[in-house]
């Protein structure tokens, strides 16, 4: 009879799976994650002794390891069963180590995916720790904490305590800021741009003018000549086409598609995608392999050919593109193809009929299109009108899965039927209408854009991304995801209708986006100094070579200490010179000058955040940059509204309303309470009104972690047991008998400086 076999992995969740799957003879653990890593609080490498690192068992661990120890005495057999890459790869090796495991007879079992045959077939099949793969994931830690370690406390230093860079994190944040400053150097243009409308008997066509007008005259000369015109079929073109489906998901495409079409932030996809995994439903989630297994193919071929028929079914395999793909095996997909729905919460449901479907269509035959492109000639001028449409003659795998853009200004060509059409026929002209538009700059990114961006580049890998991207925005906050409301601009359009051309005024808004990757001063301010002071950190392709040797050291061509080696000898000399140059960054920017008295306005970057300076001495005034505010693009009449703030509305109830602003948004102080004021609220223009309308709905209380005040980077919070201040991800507890709402910049700095 066997003996008791103990399999450890990394979650409760995967080992609740396999432990169904293996039953009798078989205990199955979880390490809950990692077991060991690197000290917190200091260095932990060993740089004069070949960067040996110091690995340590954390306190919340301890209770963990001494269980895992005393089961794995008692096993007669141990199975290291972490996931199938470098980080899973390190865990086993961690866990020989912790637990005093001979590394030459414990089994190490890999599977990309949690059913009861992959992992049978894992234990027929087992393999000793892949110490190259070890070495690529020690690489590539040792390497981010040196970096980490030494460029901290330069920007402390040069700019602001509580700052930290990172590889591919200041790699990643130059990007966003980069796309920052194309979009702030952009010049929106105004053109014209024409749209018909046309009836060949009873079925009405768009048309779109081919030709664009510079101005509002060449606009309106062209609907005033095209009075009374005659339009004829000019020039019909008709090409078949065929659309072929998109290739399985791997980490980065199913991030981007979840992000266009649930939605999905892409630190919360990567959590329901592991949640998936470890449920036995997907394969492995960290993948940038396209690939798919004999079997997943046959089983798709066998559900298509059942559901839509033999005319449906197209097996084919994907070519990986990614460079140094590395992570898995095979793609990202459904362990068993005939379930076609899961239990679950209504994300994970989501989530896996995304990939279910992307998996089925990637194994569907192509779509057949008809594109048709019709040209209409006017009798009165030369511009010709286009009308473009598109007929599926055989839909394909378009029957169940069409992939997501993300360019937010693509319009699918019309998927419709035109009438039989021949040239020289007569069609009527209806409502044309000459529309002002804008030149509009480039998109900023999206968790998801950027993804595919940093992928594109060769930085990072699958496991890195997401946490790369929250680090940016939760952690140190030099991002921000929000939504930009863009410049709205007074136009007048043109319609010829009933033979005579009309007028209309609009508002036209341009660079409005949703759910964007903002910069904030601060992460423009550290990108440009390590831009200046560290070039080879910011620089793409030395980050992607780096990328390139950790892979080398994975197949076993490079060592990983000669790596780390090579990396140090020309950065770490950089790192003392930078520290002791002298030079510290300070950002200013002359506005001009206060109409009103005479007194120079000036941006600056402090201590405490972006601000604004009138005046100097004593007697200056300081208002801190609203949200989205930088100080870059600030103007001189965007900082006169903030030296209007706070404003007294008024009062209610004997209590004063004031209205301001703060690192949060628009918001009303009244008495001890902060209310937020609704979007489109101005607090330099919102009526006492409103104001009382609000305090009467809120009650008049601050819900809590709501701003009582705000001075630049510094914010005073209601917290759940009472006011406090925040800053530089730090908490101030508020000293006895001091009130929170009247507290100003300086009793705050104070209070800070004194703990």
């Amino acid at each position: 009879m066997m003996g008791e076999n103990l399999v450890i992995v990394e979650s409760p969740t995967k080992a609740g799976t396999i432990q169904k799957f293996l039953g009798k003879g078989f205990q199955v653990k979880s390490s809950f994650g990692h077991i060991r890593d690197l000290q917190e609080k200091s260095l932990s490498v060993d740089v004069e002794h070949g960067f040996t690192p110091e690995y340590v068992i954390p306190a919340g661990k301890k209770k963990v390891v001494a269980e895992l120890k005393a089961a794995a005495a008692k096993a007669d057999k141990v199975w290291l069963a972490s996931d199938e890459d470098r980080e899973g790869e390190a865990i086993s090796w961690h866990l020989c180590e912790a637990l005093g495991l001979d590394p030459a007879t414990t089994g190490r079992i890999v599977f990309h995916e949690i059913t009861k045959p992959a992992i049978q077939h894992a234990l027929e099949n087992p393999r000793t720790v892949d110490m190259n793969l070890v070495n690529a994931q020690q690489a590539r830690r040792v390497l981010d904490r040196l970096v980490g370690f030494e460029l901290s406390p330069i920007l402390w230093r040069k700019i602001q305590r509580g700052l930290s860079a990172g590889r591919v994190q200041s790699v990643a944040l130059r990007l966003v800021v980069d796309r920052e400053r194309e979009i702030l150097a952009f010049k929106s243009e105004p053109y014209y741009h024409v749209e018909g409308e046309f009836f060949a008997g009873k079925t009405r066509l768009k048309g779109t003018l081919e030709s664009r007008f510079e101005d509002a005259a060449e606009a309106r000369r062209f609907l005033e000549d095209s009075i009374g015109a005659k339009y004829t079929v000019g020039r019909i073109e008709r090409k078949q086409g065929v659309r072929y489906p998109a290739a399985p998901f791997t980490t980065s495409t199913l991030q981007q598609e979840a992000s266009r079409k649930l939605h999905m932030s892409v630190s919360r996809t990567m959590s329901l995608a592991q949640s998936l995994y470890e449920r036995g439903l997907i394969t492995y989630m960290r993948t940038d392999s396209t690939n798919l297994s004999a079997l997943a193919i046959n089983s798709a071929k066998t559900f298509i050919t059942d559901n839509f028929g033999p005319e449906y079914s197209h097996p084919r395999q994907f070519k990986t593109h990614s460079k140094g793909a590395q992570e898995a095996h095979e793609a990202i997909r459904p362990t068993y193809i005939s379930n076609t729905s899961i239990e679950g919460s209504p994300q994970e449901q989501k989530l896996y009929n995304l990939i279910w479907m992307r998996t089925v269509a990637s194994q569907m035959a192509d779509a057949s299109v008809m594109n048709t492109r019709v040209l209409l000639d006017s009798d009165r001028r030369s511009e010709k009108f286009a009308i473009q449409a598109t007929e599926v003659l055989f839909d394909g795998f378009l029957k169940l899965y069409m992939e997501g853009s993300d360019d937010e200004s693509d319009d699918d060509a019309s998927e419709a039927l035109l009438p039989v059409l021949r040239e020289g026929d007569i069609v009527a002209a209806g409502e044309i209408s000459a529309l002002c538009r804008f030149t509009a700059p480039p998109f900023r990114y999206s968790e998801a854009t950027l993804v595919k961006k940093l992928e594109e580049l060769g930085i990072g890998r699958p496991s890195t991304y997401s946490p790369t991207i929250t680090t940016l925005t939760t952690g140190r906050g030099y991002i921000v995801k929000g939504d930009k409301e863009g410049t709205r601009y007074d136009v007048t359009n043109y319609v010829l209708k009933d033979g005579s051309v009309t007028q209309k005024h609009k508002t036209e808004t341009v660079g409005a986006e949703r759910g964007k990757l903002l910069p904030q001063e601060i992460g423009i301010i550290v990108t440009d100094y390590l831009e200046g002071a560290f070039p080879d950190i910011m620089d793409y392709d030395f980050t992607a070579k780096v990328e390139k040797d950790f892979d080398a050291v994975a197949d076993g061509e490079l060592e990983w200490r000669d790596v780390i080696a090579s990396f140090y000898s020309s950065f770490h000399p950089k790192v003392n010179t930078s520290m002791h140059d002298g030079q510290y960054t300070r950002v200013s920017r002359e506005l001009g000058i206060d109409p009103t008295d005479g007194k120079k306005i000036v941006a600056k970057f402090g201590q405490y955040g972006p601000y604004v300076q009138k005046g100097d001495g004593p007697g200056r005034q300081l208002a801190s940059l609203a949200k989205g505010q930088l100080i870059e693009n600030i103007t001189l009449e965007d900082a006169l509204k903030l030296f209007r703030l706070p404003r007294k509305v008024g009062e209610y109830n004997g209590v004063e309303i004031i209205a301001t602003r703060g690192r949060f948004g628009p918001y009303i102080k009244y008495g001890s309470s902060n209310i937020t004021l609704p979007r489109g609220k101005d607090p330099i223009t919102v009526s006492l009104e409103e104001c009382i309308a609000l305090i009467g709905a809120d009650g008049g209380k601050a819900p809590a972690n709501q701003p009582i005040a705000e001075f630049g980077g510094i914010s005073v919070l209601n917290g759940r047991y009472g006011p406090y201040i925040k800053f530089a991800g730090a908490n101030y507890r508020i000293p006895k008998g001091m009130d929170a709402a009247s507290l100003t910049e300086a009793d705050c700095r104070k209070i800070i400086e004194k703990k």
